[in-house]
């Protein structure tokens, strides 16, 4: 287990305000120490077990296995219109994250980035189904060996305020790279062809990088 890259300006600045904050309770009001410094500790915890980076390492057979882009719980399995990018209709899967959850996202498949966009949006409750298609959102499409097309897209949700992705048009990417990061509570929608064999159930957990969440014909 190690702490993410994205998290370790925000701890060491967290630590440093956390610490700006007690110095003066300790040295004029000691009577409230035990509290600020509880407090203090369990917000300096909360945010180091957010940007926690567990080590996952996945070794699959079948290329046309696509894995949990990210930790969470299914929320969407449903044939949607992809109108944005794809402009077809596929199988929505979407994997909403709690705060407690790791915020590490991988590539679900291995294959070449076709497609990369970033767009600004609103910071709705990631739940509703109009985040999907009106919060901030990044958008990769991974084309496999196979020339399969599968869309990925991180939704920022109501406290997630910054979607980090390291997608690069053109470049190869395989199993257990990671595809970014998204901060303080959020979603990842799965866009998959309709003849795929979904492998997983609403309201399942999934773990990032270990769970099977389809096949693909």
């Amino acid at each position: 287990m190690t702490i993410h890259k994205e998290g370790r300006k925000f701890l060491i600045k967290t630590f440093l305000v956390l610490l700006a904050i007690n110095i003066p309770m300790w040295c004029f009001f000691p009577a409230a120490v035990k509290t600020t410094s509880i407090i203090s500790l369990v917000v300096f915890l909360f945010f180091l077990n957010f940007f926690r980076r567990p080590k996952r390492i996945i070794s699959v057979d079948d290329p046309n296995l696509v894995i949990a882009p990210c930790d969470g719980r299914i929320v969407v399995i449903e044939p949607t219109m992809e109108d944005e990018v794809l402009g077809e209709k596929r199988i929505q899967v979407s994997i909403f994250m709690h705060a407690f959850n790791v915020h590490a996202n991988w590539y679900p498949i291995a294959g070449t980035v076709t497609h990369y966009t970033h767009q600004d949006g609103r910071f709705m409750s990631a739940h509703l189904p109009k985040s999907s298609t009106e919060n901030e959102r990044s958008t990769v499409v991974i084309e496999t060996e196979s020339n399969t097309k599968i869309l990925v897209r991180q939704i920022a949700g109501a406290l997630a305020k910054r979607i980090v992705t390291y997608a690069q048009v053109g470049k190869k990417y395989q199993l257990n790279d990671e595809i970014g990061f998204i901060k303080f509570g959020s979603r990842m929608d799965l866009y998959l062809p309709l003849d795929s064999e979904i492998l997983v159930n609403l309201k399942q957990k999934v773990v990032g990088n270990q769970t099977s969440i389809a096949r693909l014909k």
